[in-house]
């Protein structure tokens, strides 16, 4: 039978125990600690009570509930927490699509950590100790990095075999879009350039990442280019080699208004591609402006079909938008009275017309 005992130490401070006897035999079965006064004292034995309460050598049939297993903050130390869950889960994924195939850990890592925050590499290191309590030493990534653009088409072919697996893609439809990756630097070089940046980051360089998704946004292909590169002048490369590499027969891609050009529009015709592409309404002709606005039914997903030089031009109303529209249009005419009655050197805004030193406004524009 367990009991509680007090003893004076030699420093003069009472120590804690739990003890049994055996044969006649003092056997301590646990130190639960020392106190130097009497609150330290109690709540010492409440730490031994507990041990006796929830020690019971017996299985009972039955599991028994004990409210009183406690946890005793001042007798503990927080240690961390890390997120095993999340990594395992994170790790199965990757694993389903099949990019474990390439074998590097730290690069198969560093996705993972930056799916639940992104980060710079150096700096994922660091967030994969802190959330996952997985080390890797710095040394690894530099002699590591280098080598593993080489694994960009083992890549893609992986994630294609994946998305015609689970997703039966057939190369049917794609959808194209391009943004900006800058660098905590001034320094260009061949690749890193300063050009029109998505982040407002015009001083720093940067690249240009095209990238190609199926219908329900699982990636499958990519392209970096020089950040100073237009982006319009991306899509015909990047596209027409996709299609050679899968030997692909039909293929529309769509892509959205940046793409937009004649040049874009005669070399997609010309390879046999057909396309989806956003278009501009206030850079179409007043014809075909009129044309749409005699054609067009008001009415919420309504739409027409109108043939212009660069394909066939599909509009549809809608009820929101328009009023969407129409105040942002409302506000731009009001800045361009004010502009008018109060002119400011440098500053330019829509519906402003300049004829010498006088400024009016743009009614033509606003009709349009």
């Amino acid at each position: 039978m367990l009991r509680i005992r007090v003893v004076k130490t030699a420093s003069g401070a009472s120590a804690v125990q739990v003890v049994y006897y055996r044969n006649r035999k003092r056997i301590i079965f646990k130190h639960v600690g020392s106190a130097n006064n009497n609150q330290d004292l109690e709540s010492l034995k409440l730490v031994a009570r507990d041990v006796i309460n929830n020690y019971n050598p017996e299985i009972p049939l039955f599991e028994e509930v004990k409210l009183n297993n406690l946890l005793y903050l001042d007798k503990t130390e927080f240690l961390g927490v890390y997120s095993t869950f999340l990594y395992e889960v994170l790790s199965g994924l990757i694993s389903q699509i099949g990019l474990n195939q390439i074998n590097k850990q730290l690069l198969l890592d560093l996705v993972a950590i930056r799916i639940v925050e992104p980060a710079s590499k150096l700096r994922s290191i660091e967030l994969l100790d802190a959330y996952f309590g997985i080390k890797h030493r710095r040394q690894s990534y530099y002699q590591s990095a280098g080598q593993w653009h080489f694994l960009k088409e083992e890549i893609e072919n992986i994630v294609v075999e994946f998305a015609k697996s689970k997703y039966a893609f057939d190369f049917d439809l794609l959808f194209y879009d391009v943004t900006t990756l800058y660098f905590e630097t001034f320094e260009e070089d061949e690749l890193r350039r300063n050009g029109f940046s998505k982040d407002n980051k015009s001083q720093q360089p940067q690249v240009l990442v095209a990238l190609m998704v199926t219908k329900e946004g699982f990636p499958i292909a990519y392209s970096i280019f020089s950040g100073n590169t237009f982006e319009g002048h991306t899509i015909i490369p990047v596209v027409n080699t996709f299609i050679k590499k899968y030997a692909v027969k039909e293929f529309t891609v769509v892509a959205d208004a940046a793409m937009i050009s004649t040049t874009n529009i005669q070399e997609l015709t010309a390879n046999s591609i057909n396309y989806i592409v956003g278009a501009r309404l206030g850079n179409l002709s007043n014809d075909l402006i009129e044309q749409i606005n005699h054609s067009i039914t008001r009415e919420d997903g309504k739409s027409i079909r109108v043939k212009t030089d660069k394909g066939y031009l599909v509009c549809a109303y809608s009820s929101v938008r328009y009023r969407k529209d129409k105040y942002e249009m409302e506000k731009q005419i009001e800045k361009a009275l004010t502009i008018i009655q109060n002119p400011s050197k440098g500053k330019r805004v829509k519906f402003v017309k300049t004829y010498g030193e006088t400024t009016v406004l743009n009614q033509a524009l606003i009709e349009k």
